[in-house]
């Protein structure tokens, strides 16, 4: 069951429904129930893996609850971080590693059969399994008391909104929500839907319609050069962009709907000024943790300067892997830590630069360069996120710039836009509405980053916030891809 189809709006309507009319005293046993149901819709032998992931946190939680010694502790966090690990390696990597050492003896002519494992990766596997390890840390370091109603934690672990992709909640944030009585509320469960029908409109109105310009191409980049492979990959920035956070603000407002705060997932990622910058915006759930749960606890920047870049490296090497069971995706995690050390690097030189030019003087006009550059590497490091092999990447990097000199001097030739639209594979209404999408994405960013967008707009007259209502829901309704439901992005992960 994804969110962008009629099964979840229907079982999402029924779920708010029979919640609010439910007693306080059962609405968790509700809730947990439908979570596991929502869940067990893509294969219900997996429900089994949450429930063994609960099971493990929980009872080692409590273990950990009785030792008032961090060190009696340890031993409890470490069988919970290894049998979890254990959980996710197995589904998730097991192949991934097979395969690799495999290649690699086979170099030294070692033979060695390589063990491959015929299962599909479960949904979500990594955002429950981390979210589960963040409250066995917690309880360990003292800064969460073990939760002891078994039920609510379980609700914790399987909360639908967040359950298949985030944002992936802490102990500290989400488990006392669950024990508040929560009512129906007219203007929270407005504000909710506003932000699901917003995070719809990124999904299915850009996001799709972006994916069938922007997957044929990706998926056979060896058909295509030039220009067509950096047009396909600006569309991807915004695709995965739309798509993720689109997710989020679903998720974000159904929880919203029924009572509960989950954390802000992105912050206009592509308005950052600089790497670290981005990060800060970006999946914001999981760099937070793993800055609070590797980054720190390996010294962060208080320890030597070799050792603090070796931190940098190893935790983008290590949120690369999380994303995906490629190598791909562990070049591209390498990619964002050097360019993070590089920020380190030329931080002076960038100072200098902007004194000696007089950049500082033209504070906007600086601002507009960073964020162009930062967008710019941004996008390159995306060929090697959607690439389906580092084959297929090289290929993209060595002859997307080629063709371009030709580009700049007939981009205003009406027949040759129309030869390069063609490339595309999508007719020129199809391109027009994802380029307008797109720039009504931007607008409505850009007036949010002015004002409290939400606060403004509430104190909107009636007609002024139905209108706008109708009109979100009809541009979703005409111009959303509905042909066939994609999942979202960050679902294989």
């Amino acid at each position: 069951m994804i969110f962008n189809s009629a099964t979840f709006l229907l079982f999402f309507f029924v779920v708010v429904t029979i919640y609010f009319l439910l007693p306080h005293r059962t609405k968790w046993i509700f809730l947990l129930a439908a979570s596991y149901y929502f869940y067990m819709s893509w294969k219900p032998g997996y429900a089994l893996l949450i429930a063994i992931s609960t099971i493990i946190t929980y009872s080692t939680g409590i273990k950990m609850g009785q030792k008032p010694v961090q060190k009696d502790r340890l031993k409890y966090l470490i069988l919970s971080l290894v049998l979890n690990l254990s959980l996710l390696g197995t589904f998730k990597y097991f192949n991934f590693f097979s395969l690799s050492l495999h290649a690699v003896l086979s170099r030294f002519n070692i033979l060695y059969g390589a063990a491959e494992l015929k299962i599909i990766l479960p949904v979500g596997i990594s955002f429950y399994t981390f979210q589960a390890l963040s409250y066995s840390i917690d309880v360990y370091r003292g800064d969460k008391k073990p939760e002891h109603h078994f039920g609510i934690y379980a609700l914790y672990v399987s909360f639908f909104p967040q359950l298949v992709a985030g944002p992936i909640e802490r102990s500290t944030r989400l488990l006392a929500q669950f024990f508040r009585k929560h009512e129906f509320d007219y203007d929270r469960v407005v504000s909710g839907l506003r932000l699901m029908g917003w995070g719809f409109f990124k999904k299915v109105v850009v996001a799709d319609r972006l994916a069938i310009i922007v997957n044929p191409i990706y998926d056979d980049p060896q058909q295509y050069h030039g220009i067509t492979l950096i047009i396909a990959t600006f569309f991807f920035a915004y695709q995965i962009y739309c798509d993720f956070s689109g997710y989020s603000d679903i998720a974000i407002g159904s929880a919203r709907v029924l009572g509960y705060d989950l954390m802000n997932n992105f912050n206009q990622p592509y308005l950052s000024k600089s790497i670290p910058d981005f990060w800060r915006r970006w999946h914001i759930s999981l760099s937070t943790w793993f800055r609070d749960y590797v980054y720190i606890p390996l010294g962060g920047n208080r320890v030597g300067k070799w050792r603090w870049y070796w931190n940098i490296i190893i935790v983008f090497l290590l949120s690369g892997l999380w994303h995906g069971a490629n190598w791909t995706f562990v070049i591209w995690g390498l990619l964002h830590g050097i360019y993070m050390l590089c920020s380190v690097f030329i931080q002076k030189l960038r100072s200098n630069i902007t004194i000696l030019t007089g950049m500082n003087k033209f504070p906007k006009l600086q601002s507009t360069i960073q964020i162009l550059i930062t967008f710019s590497l941004v996008c390159s490091a995306w060929v090697l996120f959607r690439a389906e092999s580092l084959n297929d990447a090289a290929y993209i990097y060595r002859t997307a710039f080629s063709g371009t000199r030709h580009f700049l001097v007939y981009f205003y030739d009406i027949a040759y836009l129309k030869s390069l639209f063609g490339q595309l594979g999508v007719t020129q209404n199809e391109l027009c509405i994802a380029i307008i999408s797109i720039g009504i994405l931007e607008i409505v960013q850009f007036v949010k980053n002015q004002r409290k967008l939400s606060s403004w707009f509430k104190l909107q007259p009636v007609w002024l916030r139905w209108t706008a209502y109708y009109i979100l829901f009809g541009i979703i309704l005409f111009y959303g891809s509905f042909n066939s439901a994609q999942e979202f992005i960050y679902f294989q992960f």
